[in-house]
């Protein structure tokens, strides 16, 4: 577009907003003529499609998504994809712990096809859907009228945001219509778009007016190429095959897949090498009604496992067509080795499938019953051997805001597995056969469930499986003969899924490879029946839109699989050092926790067989693992081996930080460090909050203990909810650190973060967004997703 032309341009869209200022409330038909179904996906090839790759979507991904994404986007709008944008808005919740009955399902590709179904489901436009012309693009646009807002009242710069700004996560839903536009414009003047951030730059102001006045074009994803398009047909045809074994064992990848964003490379399995390419395509493993060669039609279930009320299903993979977010952004790798492992694990082996499973709740929701007659320890491996991607399952996973699920961990916590060798596979499944009403898990009562008498029932049921466990590890090890650390999985010797640190941030957590951080107060030990459960119950089950009786039993069992897997740590030291240790866990407990306590502790093994040498077994036990695990411990947060020692010397005092001056922290945040020369280094500080015990289910603040915090540094982006973003030159790291070591009240952190913080509402803050999402993509292009600003403070 010449000068000229975008300046008359311009000056039609003043006039454009000058006419529309006055509306308070809008006869759109009278306006803007009658409702059209209107198709915005442009061909491929044409240039409307290219503008929109090229020059649009960057700035949607930038400046938008970085709100506007997952089930915790603001009015449900998802900005991710061209479906997500033709959608729209909803005042409607997807988070609602206070619902009697389960809401109807809104998940974007999946329970509605096309935008007049998404309109009978309540969702407005964002986009003019009437008469198409330039003014009326505009004018009846959601999306124009809300950036305009922006530009015409600014936010302040350089300061704190105003009480007028709503920035909670719970914040009640202000979602207008463009008939309810001018009254939402008139309460709340300042609230335009990007709402809390910065406004956008002038130029890109421009180009997404340019876009919104010329009818929202929008290009359809790139076809597959066609090496890519004879992986998927191969990859179908290994899952789809007729013979009731294949139907069995590809429902059981399928149930522990449909979260994971599958790509095709040929770097080698289970050995931590990253690609140093991004991947032009991703995939879902999804269920269709229709064969391999046809077009996919989604089985839209609730739950991966729910009746599809057919006879026969196919799984198919589906390109993912909408942007990686980080929070959701789980790669899995497939290949010709992963095809060949997985046959060896579920086709080589002998066994016979008669009949498949029925999909009735109490069946499908319990996989010791429905998958009985796969090798277990094939399931096992499955799992253990990509046991990052199984735990980031519940710690990503489409949930977004996992609170519920996730108050029921500790802040920072390691955990390693149970050797599949050292389990008898036929013995092992005897038990699990005749322990599979104990293992029943709160899924079967589906998404509308009651609490007290499901937590009995569940409470009692767990407590038999426990007894049974027990005694059965009595009759393995009497005396404590030969438990030892031989019974702890070491990646084989290269497998870095062998440990794995989980670090919480409130409301969201992450999951990485490796013991990150300094020695946590509480570790894990998992088996296969705790894995399973764990991915069931907080995964597969787990229904976002279930009602509260759902939410909240889900969020009870797991206090027994916590309690499960810490003791089993225990069980790898004394006696003495086990009661001491879970009576610290979990100071303050309730009479219902110290009574299940006390009966574990009367039924636990005696001493395991490992020699210990100091009085300090647990931080013994630590370097034991250490050394056990030698070989397949990933490195990569390790942060001696990322920065100078120079530079670590300077570092390291913040991992000795505990009490006021970490409390006064944010739960997470990302610094960028500035060097003479090359490229910024970026590391994220975490802040670990410290607990009496983790069992309250609604006053988490009741059991903190602020003392007990403390912070980690780690080289890299760990996490994808920022909640600070620090920036400084790197002669001024050591400042940056003595700031924190002597932090003492909130004024004191309100200095510490007008030196180092950007803020949200820096002039600044879009540039150096800009450059840590540069960093963060070509550090780990795999793993690289838009961040999540939701959470970013104001203080």
């Amino acid at each position: 577009m010449t000068f000229l032309k975008r300046s008359w341009f311009l000056w039609l869209v003043v006039l454009t907003g000058c006419a529309t200022a006055g509306f308070h409330s809008l006869d759109s038909e009278a306006l803007f003529g009658k409702s059209l179904n209107v198709e915005r996906r442009a061909d491929f090839a044409s240039d409307e499609a290219a503008w929109f790759r090229d020059e649009i979507k960057p700035i949607l991904d930038q400046r938008c998504v970085v709100c506007h994404a997952c089930n915790d986007a603001p009015c449900q709008l998802k900005l991710t994809s061209p479906e997500g944008i033709m959608r729209g808005a909803t005042p409607v919740k997807v988070y609602d712990g206070t619902r009697l009955l389960a809401a109807e399902p809104t998940r974007l590709g999946i329970d509605a096809t096309s935008t007049s179904e998404w309109r009978k489901k309540g969702f407005h436009p964002v986009l003019n859907e009437r008469t198409q012309s330039p003014d009326i693009n505009l004018q009846n646009s959601l999306m124009y009228q809300m950036l305009s807002l922006k530009k015409d009242a600014p936010q302040p710069q350089g300061v704190l945001l105003s009480d007028d700004y709503d920035l909670s996560l719970n914040r009640e839903q202000t979602c207008p219509t463009r008939e309810e536009f001018d009254e939402y414009a008139q309460q709340h003047p300042h609230w335009g778009m990007p709402y809390g951030l910065p406004q956008i730059s002038e130029s890109e102001y421009d180009t997404l007016v340019e876009w919104l006045r010329s009818g929202a074009p929008m290009s359809p994803q790139k076809s597959l190429s066609a090496g890519i398009k004879q992986q998927v047909k191969d990859w179908e045809t290994y899952l789809n095959d007729d013979s009731l074994k294949q139907q069995l064992a590809s429902r059981y990848m399928y149930e522990h897949l449909f979260l994971a964003s599958l790509y095709f490379s040929d770097e080698p399995l289970f050995r931590g090498i990253e690609p140093r390419q991004r991947p032009d395509y991703f995939f879902r493993l999804v269920r269709s009604y229709t064969p391999p060669g046809l077009p996919i039609e989604i089985v839209a279930t609730r739950r991966p496992y729910d009746d599809p009320g057919v006879k026969r299903i196919y799984y198919r993979l589906k390109p993912i067509d909408e942007t990686i977010v980080a929070k959701t952004h789980m790669p899995y790798r497939l290949n010709d080795e992963r095809m060949s492992w997985m046959q060896s694990l579920f086709n080589e082996p002998e066994y016979e499938v008669s009949a498949l499973p029925s999909y009735d709740a109490a069946t499908a929701s319990n996989p010791f019953v429905a998958f009985h007659d796969l090798p277990v320890t094939s399931r096992y491996r499955f799992m253990l051997e990509e046991a990052e991607y199984i735990i980031r399952g519940f710690i990503k996973g489409p949930v977004c805001r996992g609170q519920v699920a996730l108050n029921v961990i500790d802040d920072h916590f390691w955990a390693v597995f149970i050797d599949p060798d050292a389990m008898d596979s036929d013995d092992l499944s005897a038990f699990l056969k005749e322990q599979s009403n104990n293992l029943r898990l709160p899924g079967e009562a589906e998404s509308n469930s009651g609490i007290l008498t499901n937590w009995l029932r569940y409470s009692k049921l767990h407590g038999k499986y426990l007894d049974a466990k027990n005694q059965k590890i009595r009759e393995a090890f009497p005396n404590g003969q030969k438990l030892n650390l031989d019974l702890i999985w070491d990646g084989d010797g290269h497998n870095p899924n062998a440990a794995l640190t989980i670090i919480r941030h409130f409301d969201s957590s992450s999951v990485e490879k490796g013991f990150v951080g300094q020695p946590t107060k509480t570790a894990w030990v998992v088996d296969y029946t705790l894995l399973e459960r764990i991915h069931y119950l907080l995964v597969t089950e787990f229904d976002v839109y279930g009602n509260v009786g759902h939410q909240l039993m889900t969020r009870l069992y797991m206090d027994f699989l916590r309690m499960e897997g810490e003791h089993n740590f225990l069980t790898f030291l004394p006696q003495e050092k086990r009661i001491e240790l879970a009576n610290y866990w979990y100071r303050d407990a309730s009479d219902e926790v110290e009574e299940y306590l006390v009966n574990y502790e009367d039924k636990v093994i005696t001493d395991p067989a490992i020699d210990y040498q100091t009085s300090d077994q647990k931080t013994e036990l630590y370097g034991l693992l250490k050394n056990h695990l030698t070989g397949a411990l990933s490195m990569r947060f390790q942060l001696a081996n990322s920065v100078t020692p120079e530079r670590l010397s300077t570092l390291l005092p913040i991992n000795s930080i505990k009490g006021e001056a970490a409390t006064l922290m944010p739960e997470i945040s990302y610094v960028m460090v500035e060097r003479v020369i090359g490229e910024p280094q970026v590391f994220t500080l975490m802040r670990a909050s410290g607990h009496t015990n983790l069992t309250g289910l609604l006053y988490e603040e009741n059991n903190r203990l602020p003392e007990e915090d403390y912070l980690t540094i780690v080289p890299g982006i760990l996490g994808t909810y920022p909640a600070a973003i620090y920036h400084l030159p790197e002669y001024k790291l050591g400042d940056f650190v003595s700031g924190i070591r002597t932090l003492d009240s909130e004024q004191g952190y309100k200095e510490f973060a007008d030196e180092f913080a950007i803020r949200r509402t820096d002039t600044s803050f879009w540039k150096y967004s800009d450059t840590l999402h540069s960093w963060f993509k070509k550090d780990r292009p795999l793993a690289y997703g838009v961040l999540d600003y939701a959470r970013l403070e104001n203080r």
